[in-house]
């Protein structure tokens, strides 16, 4: 038996590992939407456009990629609050006005542990609130007055 299986691994050795992918972006994230920031990155985002969506958010998600994110569209600017309720990763939140100019950052806002969950509120109008991962506004260099390039998004309903 112990024959048997030293021969097994020796030929386990032997055999190639299939090659790594040529690429990392599948042909779904080419045309997923996406934000482009200032410095010409880009972050492929879900859309919450209409009021299921919105509500539902990133509740119960462990992690979140530096490169994906969820864009909150709304039918008309205002004064949108966003809290964590259910939020179990720390996100960093965008506000962002109908001409796409950023007008607020929350920057590593925790997870609401227990209830009432604070509120984050812009003190600003805004027509669409992006959530990234804790630390990627920072990294990216991202500030009041930005300006971010919304691709992909044409075709989407807000309601």
């Amino acid at each position: 038996m112990k024959a048997s299986l030293v021969l097994m691994l020796a030929l386990a050795c032997t055999q190639r590992s299939a090659p790594a992918p040529a690429t990392t972006t599948s042909a779904a994230d080419a045309a997923a939407p996406r934000i482009i920031y200032p410095d010409h990155s880009a972050v492929i985002v879900e859309v919450a456009s209409d009021d299921p969506t919105r509500e539902q958010g990133l509740m119960y998600r462990d992690h979140m990629a530096d490169d994906r994110g969820m864009i909150f569209l709304f039918p008309q600017a205002g004064d949108y609050p966003f809290w964590m309720k259910n939020t179990l990763i720390p996100l960093d939140m965008i506000w962002i006005d109908a001409d796409h100019r950023i007008v607020h950052i929350a920057h590593d806002v925790p997870p609401c542990k227990a209830d009432p969950c604070q509120n984050y509120p812009p003190n600003a109008k805004a027509s669409s609130v992006l959530e990234l991962a804790a630390g990627v506004a920072a990294k990216h260099h991202l500030r009041d007055g930005d300006v971010l390039r919304f691709e992909g998004m044409d075709s989407v309903v807000v309601r």
